[in-house]
């Protein structure tokens, strides 16, 4: 499967899942916003975005990409054995129950991914909100992703999406290769399709579930390749957050 790898959209993605402690979204997004942003991405990779759970006050959901998986494991040795990262580590841990659930992930096909611009990114010390809402959805698959299947999501899923509002969507798959970098564990023996679907507020989004969209349409197109029930995400950007409508 082919791939665009320029600057907006990268051969490689983690979707991050975060289980905060009680209050613990504030004070690491505060770390990670003042402090992290930049540095991650001298040392080689793109924060994409960077959310809140609507309905679950105690998880973050952020997303980084790389150029590939050699490029992944660079950056990440290059980032994680910095001074940095020691100074900082023991209070970024501290907001933490559970940094484990982690997809590694790649674009499904060439310009699948969301947007991401560096310059749609708010500077440091910026409080406001953006506006979108993002829905992300982790579709949990009998195998590998396919063409059928990706072909479906390209043509109708995605066309579904746009009529009901959605202002950008994005569709990843599982990235095959074995996690080189072991001291940050990722997912495995497992294979998903991951989807985000942008929308500029939460009055489309309402609009979209009342609309009974992804019940009634979505979900009956990708029962055949499904093993499980999906999982859903209600998200909004942080104030630093690349990615927002």
């Amino acid at each position: 499967m082919e791939h665009n790898e320029s600057t907006s959209e990268r051969g490689v993605v983690e979707l991050r899942r975060y289980v905060m402690q009680p209050n613990g979204c504030d004070a690491f997004y505060d770390l990670f916003e003042q402090r992290f942003i930049e540095p991650l991405e001298a040392a080689g990779m793109r924060v994409l975005g960077q959310f809140r759970d609507l309905h679950n006050p105690d998880l973050c959901l952020w997303l980084r990409g790389f150029t590939d998986m050699v490029a992944r494991k660079r950056s990440l040795e290059t980032f994680y054995g910095s001074a940095l990262w020691a100074a900082n580590r023991d209070a970024t841990n501290a907001t933490l129950i559970d940094s484990d659930d982690v997809f590694l992930l790649r674009p499904a096909w060439r310009g699948s991914s969301v947007p991401s611009p560096v310059d749609a990114r708010a500077s440091i010390g910026a409080k406001a909100v953006p506006r979108g809402v993002v829905v992300a959805t982790i579709h949990f698959l009998k195998g590998p992703a396919d063409n059928p299947l990706l072909q479906i999501c390209r043509e109708q899923v995605s066309a579904h999406l746009r009529d009901a509002g959605c202002c950008a969507s994005g569709w990843y798959v599982t990235e095959p290769a074995a996690n080189d970098f072991p001291r940050l564990p990722v997912r495995s023996g497992e294979h998903v399709l991951a989807s985000l679907a942008l929308f500029p507020d939460m009055a489309s989004v309402h609009e979209f579930e009342c609309r009974g969209v992804h019940a009634q349409t979505v979900v009956p197109l990708l029962a055949p390749w499904v093993v499980a029930p999906a999982q859903s995400h209600h998200l909004l950007p942080t104030p630093r957050s690349a990615m927002h409508a």
